[in-house]
């Protein structure tokens, strides 16, 4: 037994000292030295340096579900009946900043994707003509279902310059305490803009920023009233190339309509809005004044039909007007308030603008809808509400403005630290060109039609009654029009990031003077009935969502 212990332990030290040997022939690699992720504190919480760089990055985002209500129309209306949706939404940021001697370089970006259902409001149809959007075409799921998949930020900070797609530097209060974000006023996320901010005095900014013309352009009144969001119809895509808007090219001796063709009443991008901002920001709070100019414009003559008589019966008005450019504008006002002597975190703002050709910049199409010149403001609604920027008067060919005027006020209440409500209201009122409506009713009821391809386009009048009568009187078409606002919410914060709450508004929509026809109550031919003065609705929201 002593025996085999000592051949055994012998055996051991052999294989020890050889291996020893072998590992002393063998190279020495040093272990690659590991660079731990550092906080960065010099730009608050939640910063960290990326590895190998002086770049301090944050990542953060969101997640959040919505389900909604909405009062609509009766079933029995084709087209009406939806009154339930929902949304799923994802959002991601990345904030790089960099110090440098210029001061802080900044690169932030946000993107955002969404599942949304539902034809009342939260499925948007101003998300789908800007191309922020894009829409199921099942038959039970048409404009019921959307993917929302959008860059919202990409933008570069250095030295005062803001370049890339941010918020406009004309906005204020940008429905900051709302949930549904209904309230009239002006509330662009995402434009891509060049700007340059200089700070002085104390809290004293001044901005000048060159914006997107194309996410502030809502169109011109037009005659083709065809499907507004591309529904893959002749119509629509008319529409959305070639818009025509008639003008009268002669009139016979006794001054009656013999000739109008069609001008492109499309807005094309002829140059950037100019915005300018100045803006206080102190302990109590910040204010701001901001104004903005930008372009309209129309094409000329597109290949009409004249409508009327013989040529030779034709007496030249000389007011044709071709290809022109005219130019909108608006100007804002805005206060924030802190209020910590009522409770911590309380704040309240008001704010008021006024626009010309403007209807984006005073936020009077924020509830019912932007992008289209008229639109209904809930499925089965009596009469559609317009919106158009500006009118092209047939008689003199001229662009004549729209003008629109808002005013919010917004007041956030901590009822406890978990504890929040929001209550809030705005109203606004647009009104068209005085005599504009009179004029196109004079064109008559038949203005023609176009063709592109191997497709004819009818552009009937939309005013299809002549003045002084019972049909123009009552025809919704370019009338002047007054929205009311307001609601109030209850949230719940139990824990840091985390808000559980719900929030419900009351809309009202009427014209300023007269009364119009109500589409939603016809006679079984379809004759309508009974007229009207306004329409309103309901609609509440329930949210929750964690931010990180």
């Amino acid at each position: 037994m002593k025996l085999v212990k000592s051949l055994l332990l012998g055996s051991a030290a052999g294989l020890t000292v050889v291996a020893g040997a072998q590992a002393a022939d063998l190279p020495v690699k040093k272990a690659v030295p590991v660079e731990f992720v550092r906080v960065c504190s010099a730009y608050g919480a939640g910063f960290f340096y990326i590895p190998g760089t002086e770049t301090c990055l944050r990542i953060s985002g969101r997640a959040r579900y919505e389900a909604g209500y909405m009062t609509d129309g009766s079933r029995q209306v084709s087209g009406a009946g939806d009154a339930f949706q929902s949304r799923g939404l994802l959002r991601l940021n990345l904030d790089a900043r960099t110090q440098t001697g210029y001061g802080t370089l900044r690169a932030f970006v946000r993107a955002e994707i969404a599942s949304r259902t539902g034809q009342s409001k939260m499925s948007s149809g101003t998300q789908q003509r800007i191309a922020n959007a894009f829409p199921a075409f099942g038959q039970d799921t048409f404009g019921r279902v959307q993917e929302f998949v959008v860059a919202d930020k990409a933008f570069v900070q250095f030295a005062g310059l803001t370049a890339g797609r941010a918020s406009s530097f004309f906005d204020f209060y940008a429905h900051d305490f709302e949930i549904i974000a209904s309230t009239l006023g002006s509330d662009v996320p995402s434009t891509n803009l060049l700007a340059y901010t200089a700070k002085f005095g104390e809290g004293f900014s001044a901005t000048i920023s060159m914006e997107d013309p194309m996410f502030r352009k809502n169109p011109l009144y037009s005659q083709v009233a065809g499907p507004a969001q591309g529904a893959g119809t002749a119509a629509a895509f008319f529409q959305g190339t070639t818009a025509p808007t008639p003008i009268i090219i002669s009139r016979n001796a006794a001054g009656v309509v013999t000739g109008v063709t069609q001008i492109d009443a499309v807005e094309r991008s002829r140059m950037p809005d100019f915005v300018g901002a100045l803006r206080y920001d102190a302990a109590w709070g910040s204010a701001q004044i901001s104004a903005a100019v930008k372009d309209i414009n129309v094409g000329g003559p597109l290949n009409a039909t004249f409508v009327g008589g013989p040529a030779a019966a034709r007496i030249a008005t000389g007011a044709f007007v071709g290809a022109q450019t005219t130019y909108g504008w608006a100007v804002q006002g805005g206060v924030k308030v802190n209020a910590p002597f009522i409770a911590p975190g309380d704040a309240l703002y008001l704010q008021g603008a006024y626009g010309e050709g403007a209807s984006i910049y005073t936020g009077y199409t924020a509830f019912t809808g932007t992008y289209i010149n008229q639109t209904s403001v809930y499925g089965g609604n009596p009469f559609n509400q317009w919106l158009a920027d500006a009118v092209v008067n047939p008689n003199t060919g001229r662009i004549e403005l729209s003008n629109s005027f808002t005013v919010v006020g917004s007041y956030l209440h901590y009822w406890a630290p978990e504890w929040r409500s929001a209550f809030f209201g705005s109203y606004g009122e647009m009104r068209f060109p005085s005599g504009t409506r009179a004029a196109l009713a004079n064109i008559g009821t038949a203005a023609g039609t176009l063709t592109s391809g191997a497709v004819t386009y009818p552009t009937t009048n939309l005013i299809t009654a002549a003045p002084g009568t019972a049909g123009f009187g009552l025809s919704p078409v370019l009338r002047d029009t007054y929205q009311f606002v307001a609601g109030a919410s209850l949230i719940w914060s139990p824990v840091k990031d985390l808000d559980i709450g719900a929030e419900a508004q009351y809309i009202k929509v009427g014209t300023l003077n007269g009364r119009v026809l109500n589409a939603d109550r016809n006679t079984s031919s379809g004759t309508n009935l009974f007229t009207v003065t306004q329409q309103d609705t309901f609609q509440a929201r329930f949210r929750v969502q964690r931010d990180f």
